[in-house]
């Protein structure tokens, strides 16, 4: 009884290292898929910045452009490993109580973290259309994309902030999903055990 209950406990554990939880539906399937493309940008930044250290010190001919496209591709990359990490349920939490708890008190804290995400990640969204307002729009009102001020000057800083507000309203979204589908659990798990 307790080896069977443990190789349950193995195979939970080797599932949810494999994509998406369950719980995160449609919407955590496609986040994890997404994460291909950004993994793709740390290697492409990776290989800009191998080629601007031969450019520079091998033939004394450096680019002005690697460097802010190497760390514009981390910065796009780390932001989206927070809405990678929430769709496979491996979020930083405290889990002195959490991992005590079992049954249905494990179940309405699951649906009370995902709650208190869900507000907290659409506070931040809130805090990100500020800074995306100021980054898209002159004073006057009229349409101007923050640019980086450097020699090359992309408008990086506007797109990494409205990737950012993307992100953040996802991650609200995704946080919401789970808690339905937490909440939804348990009352099946109640309903079964009647």
């Amino acid at each position: 009884m307790a080896d069977d209950k443990a190789e349950r406990t193995e195979a939970a554990l080797d599932a949810r290292g494999s994509g998406a939880i369950p719980a995160a539906g449609m919407l955590g399937r496609l986040i994890d898929r997404g994460g291909i493309v950004f993994a793709v940008g740390i290697v492409l930044a990776m290989l800009i910045l191998i080629q601007e250290v031969i450019l520079r010190y091998v033939f004394n001919a450096p680019t002005n452009w690697a460097h802010e496209t190497t760390i514009f591709l981390c910065a796009v990359a780390f932001v989206y490993g927070g809405l990678y990490c929430t769709a496979r349920d491996s979020h930083i939490r405290v889990v002195l109580f959490y991992d005590i708890a079992h049954g249905r008190i494990r179940q309405t804290l699951d649906v009370a973290i995902s709650l208190v995400c869900m507000a907290a990640s659409g506070f931040f969204a809130w805090a990100a259309w500020q800074l995306v307002a100021r980054a898209i729009f002159r004073p006057d009102g009229s349409f101007r994309l923050e640019t980086s001020g450097s020699a090359w000057d992309p408008a990086f800083p506007a797109y990494l902030k409205l990737f950012l507000l993307a992100v953040l309203g996802m991650m609200t979204l995704q946080f919401l999903i789970l808690a339905i589908n937490y909440a939804r659990s348990s009352v099946m798990r109640r309903g079964d055990s009647a």
